[in-house]
């Protein structure tokens, strides 16, 4: 029997990188699973491929948020877990990043998380989940070059900390956590880089925290921000 068997997974960014993942994992221990994302051939691979669901869906959008939440809830009748981990990159420093960068950014992660938690806390409150927020460890870590996104990584961990709060001090049996992955190879570090970076993470090693966060392995976990990073943010390492 799977670690999340019987449960119903939200994945948002899900067609590729770390959400790809995230649907593999747990799917595999018996989760039933929603992807979704804007990139529709890869989304409906993935779903062909894990014999799952897959929505076209832009995160900013409010009519989004809630038309994934009622398929969802139609189909499968409840929702465990959401995994919030749509998110683009847009490499620039505070001299050169531009307002419509930074509220591009802030509206996919921020705002994303925002509306994909509120969906999720009035489908989860009366019998329980688990909400995982993606962040980064730009969030609490400072890295040249990426002003626009370690602001919008850092509204997510710091949004983290409120929801959990706010779910116990409802009585709601609603854990939100956050990962706060270093680099990891995925399309988007390399969109960045311009090349795989030896020696860092895989989309696996998110996938497995994502896992054990959505399952009842971790039900005294609530309120966290998980760094995996491989110790670079002890030792003064980038990955």
């Amino acid at each position: 029997m799977g670690r999340v068997s019987g449960k119903v997974a939200i994945i948002t960014g899900g067609a590729s990188g770390l959400g790809r993942a995230d649907a593999v994992v747990l799917a595999r221990e018996g989760a039933k699973v929603v992807v979704t994302d804007v990139s529709e051939e890869a989304g409906r691979a993935l779903a062909r491929e894990l014999d799952c669901d897959f929505l076209r869906h832009d995160v900013r959008s409010e009519a989004d948020w809630q038309a994934v939440a009622a398929h969802t809830l139609d189909r499968y009748g409840h929702l465990d877990i959401l995994v919030n981990n749509a998110g683009i990159v847009v490499p620039a420093d505070i001299e050169t990043a531009t307002l419509e960068q930074y509220r591009l950014l802030n509206a996919i992660h921020a705002e994303g998380t925002f509306l994909g938690c509120k969906q999720a806390i009035a489908a989860m409150k009366a019998r329980g989940g688990s909400i995982i927020n993606i962040s980064s460890l730009s969030a609490i870590r400072g890295f040249p070059g990426v002003i626009t996104y370690a602001a919008a990584k850092g509204a997510i961990a710091a949004m983290t900390h409120t929801i959990a709060a706010h779910c116990r001090d409802k009585n709601y049996p609603v854990r939100c956590n956050a990962i706060l992955p270093g680099m990891i190879s995925t399309p988007l570090l390399e969109a960045v880089t311009g090349a795989g970076v030896p020696g860092i993470g895989q989309p696996e090693d998110v996938a497995n925290m994502v896992l054990f966060l959505a399952s009842d392995e971790s039900r005294h976990v609530n309120g966290a921000q998980i760094v995996l990073d491989n110790a670079s943010s002890v030792i003064g390492g980038a990955a």
